[in-house]
């Protein structure tokens, strides 16, 4: 009961999820961090004048402008299938288009890739839209239905950005300073965006509170300490990189549909490693992947040949419904 009652089907990859969290809740959790953040940053947040803040919710309205008009259309949410599969793509130029993406990313790509990582690539969206196909299942919207967007930019040196559950956008202008250009920002704040269509934070949650039951029990058994850091290692970390790549995922559908060519998304993970200083290690002892791996994921994803698609229909003026 509390699993079926309880299960949801994410927009756009069709990945079926658990989330014990309601949706009131999580909305109001989302609008008291946003109080805090408001309270903290006080004097530091830029005035909706200033040309950064405009920016910066200009190119946020346009991804939410294009979420919004998937909503809209109840016929959005079924299966578009890749875009290889059909449609108005050109299979010749999507080869081309992953051909050039994949040249550009040569010299640090790696020859085969590691188990960890064929768990990130978009295989599962494609099994997942499958078996929601097959199931008829409908993506669960609701959450989005009736956001209050709001959007910040704080001048702050982080380069860092993130979305509140409830459509809270807050933006540092250390992002702005190395990100200068709007394909860039809109890369970051589509994925942002992401983590709310997809409830990340809801789930995270739950899954937490099935971790720590689990953690209860081990200690039975093991060390507190070792079952605490077997848990991380091996359940919240990966967990919550296949999050962020899911997060990758959506936010390059969400800026294609937006007029942002996708393309451009590779090099700014590449780039957002290069300022973290990340190390090897980061594909296993983080809560993100390293930005090499994403750009690299990215690259050889059917999802990026669906949003060239997407883009490429934007920037003829063609209208785009149904894409989700």
């Amino acid at each position: 009961t509390v699993y079926f009652g309880n299960s949801e089907i994410v927009p756009y990859t069709k990945r079926k999820h658990l989330v014990l969290l309601s949706k009131t809740l999580e909305r109001q959790i989302g609008e008291s961090e946003f109080e805090k953040l408001k309270k903290q940053y006080k004097g530091k947040i830029l005035p909706a004048i200033h040309p950064d803040s405009v920016r910066v919710r200009l190119i946020s309205k346009e991804i939410i402008e294009s979420l919004q008009r998937g909503i809209s259309h109840e016929q959005v949410w079924s299966d578009p299938g890749y875009a290889v599969e059909g449609g108005s793509y050109n299979e010749a130029n999507g080869h081309e288009t992953q051909k050039v993406l994949t040249d550009k990313l040569e010299e640090n790509a790696v020859e085969s890739w590691r188990k960890e990582e064929e768990v990130l690539d978009d295989n599962w969206v494609k099994d997942s839209r499958k078996k929601g196909r097959e199931h008829n299942a409908k993506a669960n919207t609701e959450h989005l239905e009736g956001m209050n967007w709001e959007v910040l930019v704080v001048d702050e040196p982080v380069v860092n950005a993130f979305c509140l559950p409830g459509g809270k956008i807050v933006v540092f202008t250390g992002l702005l300073k190395h990100f200068n250009s709007d394909v860039e920002v809109a890369t970051i704040i589509g994925h942002e965006v992401g983590h709310a269509v997809a409830r990340h934070s809801a789930e995270q949650i739950t899954k937490n509170l099935w971790l720590a039951i689990l953690q209860l029990i081990l200690v039975q058994f093991i060390a507190p300490d070792f079952a605490n850091a077997m848990s991380n290692l091996l359940l919240r970390l990966p967990f919550s990189r296949k999050m962020e790549i899911e997060a990758d995922y959506i936010g390059l559908l969400l800026m294609a549909s937006a007029g942002y060519d996708p393309r451009a998304a590779p090099r700014v993970y590449e780039k957002l490693g290069k300022i973290s200083g990340e190390s090897g290690l980061r594909d296993y002892l983080s809560t993100h992947p390293s930005g090499k791996t994403r750009a690299q994921l990215l690259v050889r994803a059917h999802i990026m040949e669906e949003a060239v698609n997407i883009y490429r229909e934007v920037a003829a003026g063609h209208a785009i419904e149904g894409f989700l």
